[in-house]
């Protein structure tokens, strides 16, 4: 049964494009069913066949997502933390992985320092001693030492648990090859069932999104929240340098998908898309 509904997915998943537009024999196969003494039959059978497709989809999309995440944060907790956290307290170390840490906590400890002048300075602290000023940096760089203490063995902690995580996702991909195929066929059926209309909307969605002319923005933040999660040093050539490059890469990559297989499969789409982007 499930290879006859293996089958059944596969050679409905993607049409094969000829001379004909899509809309047109599409059009035909219609008379043909309604024509057909077996179409009650033939329509019961591709329910089976598409609610099968539903359910073995969105049953292996909620495993490629929960399985990872809870081995992430299960390894991160009880297999990589209390290791990290032994070596960490137990042994020497520096309190920074790199320089972008450092000028994070020199300017945070520069900003109290300020702040504990200023009130000095308005009277809300009032006759300060110099020992008490001094005590007062002192418990403020040790907090901000004890942070990014943590934020040290934290980003130790991403690295180890995120490339176990990463390595069950794509064990899951390469076992279930058949789940993989059924999803595949209902993730381009739900594509390519949408209206012209939506299919261009979702198109300059994404371009704008991702490409337009205010993704660098979006693009800097993600590459800081990636560089500080994995301890890397978060160096403004690099990021410059990759929304400067990366979002072309990316419109290249949309404008070919767009010319090479939606101008076959969709004409209309893409005619649509055009319209509105002008």
């Amino acid at each position: 049964m499930k290879y006859w509904n293996l089958k059944k997915i596969n050679g409905s998943a993607l049409d094969k494009t000829g001379l004909i537009p899509r809309s047109i024999s599409k059009l035909f196969e219609k008379f043909k069913k309604e024509l057909d003494p077996n179409a009650e039959t033939e329509v019961l059978e591709e329910f089976k066949v598409s609610r099968y497709q539903t359910v073995t989809s969105v049953k292996y999309l909620l495993i490629l997502f929960i399985i990872p995440i809870l081995v992430n944060q299960v390894s991160k907790s009880f297999l990589f933390g209390p290791y990290i956290n032994y070596l960490w307290n137990h042994h020497e170390h520096s309190i920074f992985l790199n320089e972008s840490q450092e000028e994070r906590a020199f300017a945070e400890l520069q900003r109290f320092e300020e702040k504990l002048h200023f009130d000095i300075l308005v009277g809300k602290i009032k006759n300060p001693s110099r020992v008490f000023i001094d005590n007062q940096i002192t418990q403020r760089a040790l907090e901000i030492a004890a942070e990014y203490t943590n934020e040290s063995s934290t980003a130790i902690k991403n690295i180890l648990a995120d490339f176990l995580s990463g390595t069950i996702f794509l064990s899951l991909l390469i076992i279930n090859k058949r789940q993989v195929s059924i999803l595949k066929s209902f993730v381009n059926q739900l594509i390519y069932g949408l209206s012209d209309t939506a299919k261009a909307f979702l198109i300059i969605l994404l371009t704008d999104m991702f490409v337009g002319f205010h993704s660098p923005h979006g693009w800097e933040i993600i590459i800081e929240v990636i560089l500080r999660h994995f301890g890397l040093p978060e160096s403004r050539d690099f990021i410059f340098v990759f929304i400067s490059t990366f979002p072309v890469i990316l419109d290249t990559i949309f404008k070919y998908w767009i010319f090479r297989y939606l101008n076959r499969i969709s004409p209309s789409a893409v005619a649509t898309y055009h319209n509105m982007n002008e």
